[in-house]
């Protein structure tokens, strides 16, 4: 059965809704963001979850020794990495015990070159839009994500809601799906019926 990730997690009653409703795992965002939050909240959010949820870290512009710090105070097992990284920082967050994802800015055919030879654990694929990071709500091709399957595991990302989850998971078949910003009520805020919606349609679909 597919995974489900629900990013952009800010408060711990959001985390544990998320879990309760079956999320596999939830993201708490280290990045510039509208969603960012400090080391201090993403601790709260980890220790309110249960143990098989797994929180996701997500970072950019951050030395291999900030982020394996990071990762220890908060209890992160999964660190996603945004921009930037050279395959030798992959390679070092591993040594430390960490699994990595690294997100790839789709926008063509040649952006999922990237994944080519790089030493992730799995691949994010989100919508490219200058100057973000992702969680901007924008989908993109997705038959692009079907070729990125054939150089590793694939998060489908961008745009993602409980309107077209289903129709993403029947087309893709992808390893996960994850969404944020299509989930909340207010900014930082998640909608607990879309979080609930969207976790049992992508389930559904994959079955």
């Amino acid at each position: 059965m597919i995974r489900v990730k629900v990013c952009g997690i800010t408060s711990p009653k959001d985390g544990k809704w998320a879990a309760q409703c079956g999320a596999d795992a939830i993201g708490v965002i280290f990045i510039e963001s509208p969603r960012q939050i400090d080391v201090a909240q993403a601790a709260e959010i980890v220790a309110a979850i249960p143990p098989y949820t797994t929180p996701v870290g997500l970072f950019a512009e951050a030395s291999e020794e900030e982020i394996a710090e990071t990762a220890s105070k908060v209890g992160l097992r999964v660190v996603q990495l945004h921009g930037d990284f050279p395959p030798e920082a992959a390679l070092g967050l591993k040594r430390k015990g960490l699994k990595v994802v690294k997100a790839i800015a789709v926008g063509s055919r040649e952006d999922i070159r990237e994944m080519r030879g790089y030493p992730a654990d799995a691949f994010v694929l989100d919508t490219k839009v200058k100057g973000k990071y992702g969680g901007t709500g924008k989908t993109f091709d997705w038959s692009l994500a079907g070729e990125a399957k054939e150089l590793g595991l694939v998060i489908l990302a961008g745009g993602l809601g409980p309107d077209n989850v289903a129709d993403a998971v029947r087309q893709v078949k992808p390893y996960a799906v994850d969404a944020s910003s299509r989930l909340e009520s207010e900014p930082r805020v998640k909608d607990p019926e879309l979080v609930r919606s969207f976790v049992e349609l992508a389930k559904q679909a994959s079955c």
